[in-house]
């Protein structure tokens, strides 16, 4: 604006002074106060300009008087306040109102000098466009305007519903505030993340900034950026990399982040340098974690019509929000952008537009720019040329949004430069209705928008974490059902990043295996250990028949029902199966029907290859085993200890495996050198029993030839022979150790204390006194990570982990239940009860021996307490438990087994009744599933629902699943769920105070029956070792026949008044228990005349495998 003496110093010439016209006072008499607001309305109003009115000065006077008051400027087209207008205070002139000169353009008025009317002295100080939808003065501008006092009418009123912001009258246009918006928007960022930290303490926002070399811009840059968050209460870290980084390195870096849960924006300060690839870079960022919105896919989206960025770029957002803060509605206004840059320009222009303004971009092509910008309402110049848009091209009214950042000379200034942006901010301020400055209007809005973005992050990925929706595969039944493999294949699967996706797996925690299996990382407990753990369910099963009673199908057709029926996450945990039973007589463990794992050719054969992990750490024991033997037989004390412990580079150290074995020695020497002779010799030497060593070779094959060998008979091995042999793979203690352990850590650990024999002095020979534990957990390393699969529904299925069953607990392993029941459990604010998902476990064979185990062994050692029992109850084997001829594999079934008996079911069912009675001790609510065939009658399905209730069971229900996938089993999951909400009073069987026998006993008699318990000679004489090395405190694992409650597979039903034989007693330390033998078991099955393997066969053009079953 012009002050008093700029505008003496123009003319006003005689013919532009007569086209002014006089407005009288209206509705206002002399000593009467002004009204609150004033409102002068014409009709046919186009366009005008309006100027404060004050009035003469006295004859002593020598001008007018110099203007010390207010004037507030219009937020719209058509009308102004005059409520806080406020003329000179000077006692001798009162306040006056205000004159209109129609006609005059705003170059005229602003090059008038003061205008003597009969109103008194007017002056052009506001000259301003008159802007829409206020509500005070209008008035007219056009070539055939009326009368003015004849248009005119006199109004009062409150004022609108915005004030104008106000400035001193030596300015025309608003001063957008960028430092004063920005620190607001800190302060509501703090208080939100205080907000949020009450409900959810995890919330810490937290922004990594990655600057390459030591750019003092850029430096200055990150500064502000840490202070800023530092002022939000955000937490934000600057990584340095040295000029020097290379691409991938840097790359590297970010993948870490991208992987980094608690990280929830990336920001990479560029520029970079030039051997850098600038896109390469901001590309690898993950989408989610993109805060500076240049990735391709938030840039892409925000491209897009409709489209939906997960993050706006913030120097284009403190634009939008700067814009906002005038008030105005963009929506048909004219937009000009200066700049096509990916940075500004172009971002800017695509939100416009969302903004619904018609938008023209500008650039270095463009011919003619100022008369582009005369049209525009709104400006927004981003060229990067100081002072590039002039005074003169400004439509009056117009804003106009700086976003140049451009150094001029300047003497005055210590640096010698100051910064100025695009736009002639001193002429043009005179125009503009509002103007952002440089410094102090963009810049600290982009650090604001940076900030906003992070906390937005933050709270996405929360987000994320709650929306866990299982989005089922739809089934395509056919009767008569077609066989498992057939239905697997007709079965198109999610990608396992979909599966994951869907339950909560982050991508950084997923290791793809393929399409359709991957591991899942240990960090995830990490990352959801905050929440309440899901409904954990085990299925067992009353005593089978050889063609097992469907615990594995049932519990595929329950995970489907609830998550493909229910709405629930649901999770299946199930062993993975071993290819001795595949290509024997048994097949697969993969469920059956429209009940099972898929695919299932990949779930039956090598998996992941966590079995043959374990094959190879444990063979590798027994070779250490092998080759200690040979070693000290051959070599004197000091030669052995010098290889053990070499020198190297000049210096003999212990390798740190070895302070495991100083420890247990007691043996508290650093320095191998400080050894004296007699610590040597106990140090070096086991001297191993032969006859003691319990440790055997594995392989995952049913091959009976390599149950007894001789090992040895080379002749470089000079004689030293031994008796020994082969187990399958899963019955290593390898393999128990990997489904007992809570960790890595804790695996490790268990392996290097797993016994392999005795010394000839009786001490317990260990891994680790071998030095060998380090070495089995690296083998081992990824197999502790669960498999991730699927169901033919799409719900996740957990495989990990397949200890045998006859000698070990015969369920998956501890971890996978972990992290499933994370995934499937809820946050602290969550109604526990309507959102909790569900993990269906299982245990081998029947409750007595598996749900037993699970409970003193699993459960020991998981700290986990299931919620519900399910005991998967089949007409047919309760029959033969009521006295029906024996099932043989492969034989015709007898007419009984098709045709109803309600008599021989019913004296079957004190089976079923032992079974949730034993169940019932540990204090958990039993449902019993029964699984329904196609020929059994609805009068037998009644009798066990009526026999199960009367024995305690909450419900009996029966279920389809195997011919009806998940829909078939939909009662059944509502039946656990129901009893999932009941009151628990766990308890474990017995305690591991008092003795191994007690122990026993307490299994043989509450479980199976039994009267008493005999241990043999070869039984006691162990039981009475392991004590005194200090092993008599385990839990115990009874391997018997699973055809029987009791160790005679004979005897049907619920047998008692007999005598459970324990005729050895071996010991897993490194698992954790000691495992009875009360009938022969073989550690290694055998084949049968026509095994499963005669039946597999590939298809070589399409690699499809057939004959799994």
């Amino acid at each position: 604006m012009l002050n008093p003496t700029m505008a003496a110093r123009r003319s006003w010439t005689p013919a532009r002074l007569s086209q002014a016209r006089q407005i009288q006072p209206l509705g206002r008499q002399a000593g009467q106060s002004r009204p609150r607001s004033t409102s002068l309305r014409p009709r046919g109003c186009q366009k005008s300009y309006f100027f404060c009115d004050y009035p003469a000065p006295p004859a002593a006077a020598p001008g007018p008087p110099a203007v010390s008051g207010r004037t507030h400027r219009v937020t719209n087209h058509t009308s102004i306040s005059l409520t806080s207008i406020t003329p000179p205070h000077h006692p001798s002139h009162p306040p006056q109102p205000v004159a209109v000169a129609p006609s005059l353009p705003p170059s005229a008025l602003r090059a008038a000098a003061p205008l003597r009317t009969g109103l008194g002295f007017i002056t052009a100080r506001t000259i301003l466009p008159i802007l829409p939808r206020a509500a005070s003065l209008r008035y007219c501008s056009s070539s055939s305007t009326p009368p003015l006092p004849r248009n005119l009418s006199f109004t009062t009123s409150k004022p609108t519903r915005r004030l104008f912001s106000s400035s001193s009258v030596d300015m025309a246009g608003t001063k957008i505030d960028g430092n004063a918006i920005a620190k607001e928007i800190r302060e509501k960022l703090h208080a939100q993340i205080d907000e949020q930290l009450k409900t959810n303490p995890r919330f810490h926002p937290s922004l990594k900034i990655i600057q390459v070399g030591d750019r003092s811009d850029s430096s200055t840059y990150v500064k502000m950026k840490l202070k800023a968050a530092e002022e939000a209460g955000i937490s934000c870290e600057l990584i340095h990399f040295p000029e020097s980084t290379t691409e991938g390195e840097l790359i590297d870096q970010i993948d870490v982040l991208n992987n980094d849960p608690t990280v929830h924006g990336i920001l990479v300060q560029l520029p970079v340098p030039k051997h850098i690839s600038e896109y390469s870079v901001t590309s690898s960022v993950a989408n989610e974690k993109d805060v500076d919105g240049f990735g391709a896919v938030n840039i892409g989206e925000l491209a897009k019509r409709g489209g939906i960025p997960l993050f706006t770029p913030c120097t284009p957002k403190g634009v939008m929000k700067l814009l906002e803060s005038t008030g105005v509605d963009l929506k048909g206004k004219k937009a000009v952008v200066l700049g096509r840059s990916d940075i500004v320009g172009s971002p800017v222009s695509y939100l416009l537009k969302d903004a619904d303004a018609t938008v023209t971009v500008c650039h270095s092509a463009t011919q003619n720019i100022e008369s582009y910008v005369k049209e525009a309402d709104v400006v927004v110049s981003a060229i990067g040329k100081a002072h590039f848009v002039k005074g003169e091209w400004i439509k009056p009214g117009a804003i106009v949004i700086d976003v140049g950042t451009n150094f001029i000379p300047d003497e005055t200034k210590k640096s010698g430069q100051r910064l100025v942006g695009d736009v002639d901010y001193n002429a043009a301020v005179e125009v503009a209705s509002h103007i952002t400055p440089v410094p102090g209007g963009v810049g600290p809005m982009t650090v604001a928008m940076l900030l906003q973005n992070v906390v937005d992050a933050a709270t996405s990925s929360f987000a994320r974490e709650r929306a866990r929706k299982i989005l089922p595969l739809p089934l395509k039944l056919r009767t008569p059902v077609p066989s498992d493999i057939a239905i697997s294949r007709a079965q198109h699967p999610k990608q396992i990043t979909r599966v994951a996706s869907e339950v909560g797996v982050l991508g950084g925690e997923l290791e793809p295996y393929g399409a359709y299996k991957a591991k899942v990382d240990l960090s995830l407990l990490k990352r959801l250990e905050h929440r309440r753990n899901g409904r954990y369910v085990v299925v067992t099963g009353i005593t089978p028949t050889p063609l097992g009673e469907g615990k594995s199908t049932t519990t595929m057709g329950v995970t489907q029902a609830l998550g493909a029926h229910l709405g629930r996450i649901a999770f299946a945990n199930v062993r993975q199966p071993s290819q001795g039973p595949t290509f024997g007589i048994k097949g697969g463990a993969a469920g059956g029907g429209y009940s099972q794992v898929i695919p299932m050719d990949e779930f039956n054969l090598h998996l992941t290859g966590d079995i043959h992990a374990v094959t190879a750490a444990n063979n590798l024991l027994a070779a250490a085993i092998e080759t200690r033997m040979f070693h000290e037989n051959t070599q004197k004390d000091g030669g052995l200890y010098k290889r053990l412990v070499p020198v190297k580079k000049g210096k003999r150290e212990f390798q740190p495996i070895w302070h495991r074995r100083l420890k247990k020695l007691g043996i508290d020497k650093t320095n191998p050198d400080d050894l004296t002779p007699e610590e040597i010799t106990r140090f070096a030497r086991l001297d191993i029993d032969p006859a003691t060593i319990t440790w055997r070779r594995v392989l995952d094959v049913n091959d009976r030839h390599l149950r007894g060998i001789t090992v040895g008979t080379a002749a470089t091995e000079r004689g030293q022979t031994r008796e020994t042999g082969f187990d399958i793979s899963v019955a290593s203690e390898c393999m128990a150790i990997l489904a007992l352990s809570n960790s890595l850590a804790d695996m490790r650990e268990r392996l290097g204390r797993m016994v392999i024999g005795t010394s000839r002095s009786g001490e317990p020979v260990t891994a680790d006194d071998l030095g060998a534990g380090g070495a089995l957990a690296a083998l081992m390393k990824d197999a502790i990570k669960p498999n991730l699969m699927q169901t033919l529904e799409g719900t996740p299925v957990f495989v990990h982990a397949g200890p045998f069953a006859n000698i070990s607990i015969g369920a998956s392993s501890v971890l996978a239940d972990k992290l499933a029941l994370k995934l499937a459990g809820t946050e602290a604010d969550e109604d526990h009860n309507a959102k909790a998902g569900f993990v269906i476990t299982e245990a081998g064979f029947d409750f007595t021996m598996g749900g037993e185990r699970f409970f003193n062994i699993k459960c020991r050692s998981s700290g986990l307490v299931p919620d519900v029992v399910v005991i998967v109850a089949t007409v047919r084997a309760l029959k033969v438990h009521g006295g029906g001829p024996p099932i043989a594999p492969g034989g015709a079934l007898d007419k009984v087994y098709t045709e109803e008996n309600v008599d021989i079911l019913r004296k079957g069912c004190v089976n079923l009744k032992k079974h949730i009675e034993n169940a019932k001790q540990y204090g958990v609510p039993v449902v019993v599933a029964i699984n329904k065939f196609e020929t059994d009658t609805e009068a037998e399905v009644q009798v066990i629902r009526e026999e199960a209730i009367a024995a305690g069971a909450e419900d009996a229900i029966p279920a389809n699943h195997w011919a009806e996938g998940g829909a078939g089993a939909v009662d059944l999951a509502k039946g656990v769920i129901a009893a999932s909400e009941k009151e628990k009073d766990f308890k474990l069987l017995y305690t591991t105070e008092g003795t191994v026998q007690e122990r026993m006993e307490a299994i043989c008699k509450k479980m199976y029956g039994a009267d008493k318990v005999e241990f043999s000679e070869l039984a006691q004489q162990k039981v009475d070792t392991y004590t005194k090395q200090g092993f008599g405190n385990l839990p115990i694992c009874i391997a018997k026949t699973q055809y029987s409650l009791s160790h005679d597979p004979e005897l049907k039903g619920a047998p008692t008044g007999f005598t459970v034989p324990i005729r050895d007693v071996r010991l897993a330390v490194g698992a954790g228990y000691l495992y009875a033998l009360a009938a022969d078991i073989q550690t290694i099955p055998g084949l049968p005349t026509a095994p499963g393997y005669i039946n597999v066969d590939i298809d070589t053009e399409t690699g499809e495998i057939d004959g799994l079953f």
